[in-house]
């Protein structure tokens, strides 16, 4: 076996040397982390007969540029790559397993298995909730020589994304629940100028984060993890906003809207009240469903006794695809989903009128104008998750794209909804709107909080 030579500075020899159960390391781009990462487990696994590494990434991609191609180089003549497990596989029995968690549920697959040590590299771009369902798989795995090794998890991360509410909770603000343990936590902050390779060979990437819009220089130079904020919806409540499913009335005015894409479909249900208040009672949610089959599916989920007045749907259904010279429009029609109707895509508009919408009250009774089944898990899941865009400033960030499906097309059903309004002193335009029809226009947003 070849020697392996590391030269860490001071920041990865920090990270390297820490024994808490759980380590997070960065703060800023440019800070050497995915190095620190791999090194760190690279090192456990020489060092520890036996040990079960589990490294992972958001994405498939992300997983091969940065770990599997310098890994293989890395350990070329130390350990061996098993490309059909994923693996790498040292002769003292040790083992670093790839894997990838594009999708929520995708976590479930490592339900059952132990490792020793796990590593989330750049843990923002996982979920709370992916976090908590790996910590169970995070176990002694009985292969190990050395019985009295502790399990730990390791984790790079830079402010921002998907996770940033959970990792800065626990490792910057220390912010920890009744069942957490502080001593378990610790947090090594590491920018670009402390990664002395960098600022050697290639001093110029300093300028290129200084040229960054502020919010994101502030939190890739500096590791300002109060520069982004968090939730795109505080105003979501979830004891307010959500309910159990319960009879929906005859003369409530019912809709669909659907946000598509190969890699998921979404269609919403939605129910409008006499007092104007708005009720998602029902969704589809599901992934690699070609045009004709969402088609089927929409119908199948609607009972034939259950008047829909029109579907609202993602305006790109209505370019002519290259397979087929057909539009998804077309396809949708002909096979049997009638009164579609080209959302308003107006992506700012859109956000504020919901906002206004999880913020409003029904002025007789101060029930939420808004209010989802609790029945349509997605969209309660989703909705939460989704966070601000790192370059426009009232735009939601669209990835992971998973968690965008359900709001998009929540968004597209609240701006198809325009109450009738009049400005006063303001000559009349030619357009009455009400509830009783869908509006085509782009004037949703004003007319809309007025109601």
């Amino acid at each position: 076996m070849r020697e392996l030579i590391i030269n860490p500075n001071e920041k990865q020899k920090t990270f390297f040397e820490s024994n808490a159960k759980y380590t997070a390391y960065g703060g800023a781009r440019g800070g050497g982390k995915s190095w620190a990462m791999r090194t760190k487990l690279v090192l456990l696994a020489l060092n520890y007969n036996g040990i079960q590494i589990l490294l992972l990434r958001r994405t498939l991609g992300e997983l091969r540029e940065n770990h599997l191609f310098p890994l293989l180089k890395l350990l070329k003549g130390i350990a061996k790559f098993v490309s059909t497990e994923k693996e790498f596989r040292f002769p003292n029995g040790s083992r670093i397993k790839l894997g990838y968690c594009d999708s929520e549920n995708d976590v479930l697959q490592f339900q059952g298995q132990a490792y020793e040590v796990i590593g989330l590299e750049e843990a923002t771009h996982f979920t709370e909730k992916q976090f908590i369902a790996l910590t169970e798989s995070n176990r002694i795995s009985g292969n190990m020589e050395n019985q009295s090794f502790r399990p730990r998890m390791y984790f790079t991360c830079n402010p921002g994304g998907v996770g940033h509410d959970w990792v800065k909770r626990l490792f910057i603000d220390c912010n920890y629940r009744n069942n957490e343990q502080p001593d378990n936590y610790y947090f090594v902050k590491s920018l670009v100028f402390d990664n002395h390779f960098l600022m050697k060979s290639n001093p110029e990437y300093v300028n290129t984060l200084m040229a960054l819009p502020e919010i994101r220089r502030k939190a890739m130079l500096y590791g300002d993890w109060n520069s982004f904020e968090g939730a795109f919806f505080p105003e979501f409540d979830y004891e307010k906003h959500t309910c159990e499913p319960f009879p929906l009335e005859k003369s409530w005015i019912k809709f669909r809207a659907v946000d598509y894409g190969l890699d998921m479909t979404c269609c919403l249900w939605l129910a409008l009240t006499e007092d104007r208040r708005i009720i998602v009672y029902r969704e589809l949610y599901e992934s690699n469903l070609i045009i004709s089959e969402a088609t089927k599916k929409i119908l199948a989920l609607s009972p034939r006794n259950e008047p829909i007045r029109y579907t609202i749907a993602s305006p790109d259904l209505w370019n002519r695809r290259q397979d087929s010279g057909k539009s998804g429009f077309e396809i949708m029609t002909s096979n049997g989903l009638k009164c579609l109707q080209k959302a308003n895509n107006s992506r700012i508009t859109g956000w504020r009128v919901m906002r206004e919408c999880l913020k409003g009250y029904n002025s007789l009774d101060s029930r939420p104008k808004l209010v989802i089944f609790r029945s349509c898990q997605n969209l309660v899941r989703c909705l939460p998750l989704l966070r601000f865009d790192e370059f426009v400033k009232e735009d939601a960030a669209d990835t992971p794209h998973e968690i965008t499906h359900a709001p998009e097309a929540l968004r597209y059903a609240l701006m198809s909804r325009e109450p009738s309004f009049k400005k006063k002193s303001a000559p009349f335009s030619g357009s009455i709107y009400s509830f009783d029809n869908p509006a085509s226009d782009n004037s949703g947003y004003e007319s809309f909080i007025e109601y």
